[in-house]
């Protein structure tokens, strides 16, 4: 799904192999929805599978989606009990509840993938001092002086620069900012 159209743009995907992966991708994007939006009532059945998994039942009906966020209930042991099934295939099935069972990880990545990004923005002055900012580890003036990066992100990068040591940075680079933006 994430590369199969990278491969069409550069001619190494046939038609057959992307019309699957456009076919599986709406199909996911069916079953997700599905997934979302429809509840299981309780019923007796419901209850053996949760005892089943160790798993608490709860008062009413709840979404699927919030049982496939359990870790021990998968949609295999709910199947049954989901009378409005989309009609899709099983491998989308799997790649809807893989995403729903790791949504809450993919939204931390991106979260941190953007925060990375935000650092890579921040640029560092060249002639910034690392011997006059205080609360740097000596190590890290050191490793900072010899190599001169250009970004927050690439001074983070540097083996023996700590996050402590960024975070360091960052308030430097903050009380510069407020510095140079006030009144004289």
């Amino acid at each position: 799904l994430r590369l199969t159209q990278l491969g069409r743009d550069v001619g190494l995907v046939s038609d057959a192999r992307y019309d699957r992966m456009m076919r599986k991708r709406e199909q996911t994007r069916q079953a997700l929805a599905h997934f979302t939006g429809a509840s299981l009532p309780m019923s007796d059945d419901l209850r053996a599978v949760l005892s089943a998994a160790n798993e608490p039942a709860p008062d009413g009906a709840v979404r699927i989606s919030e049982y496939l966020k359990r870790p021990r209930i998968t949609y295999a042991l709910l199947r049954t009990l989901d009378k409005s099934a989309p009609a899709v295939e099983d491998d989308a099935l799997e790649q809807a509840e893989i995403a729903i069972k790791y949504e809450g990880y993919i939204a931390r990545a991106q979260r941190d993938i953007a925060r990375a990004q935000k650092l890579e923005q921040l640029a560092l002055p060249d002639s910034l001092d690392y011997a006059a900012i205080h609360g740097l580890r000596n190590e890290a003036r050191q490793k900072l002086s010899l190599q001169r990066p250009r970004s927050i992100g690439q001074a983070g990068r540097i083996s023996g620069v700590s996050p402590a040591d960024v975070a360091v940075l960052l308030v430097y680079l903050e009380k510069l900012r407020r510095g140079a933006s006030s009144p004289s």
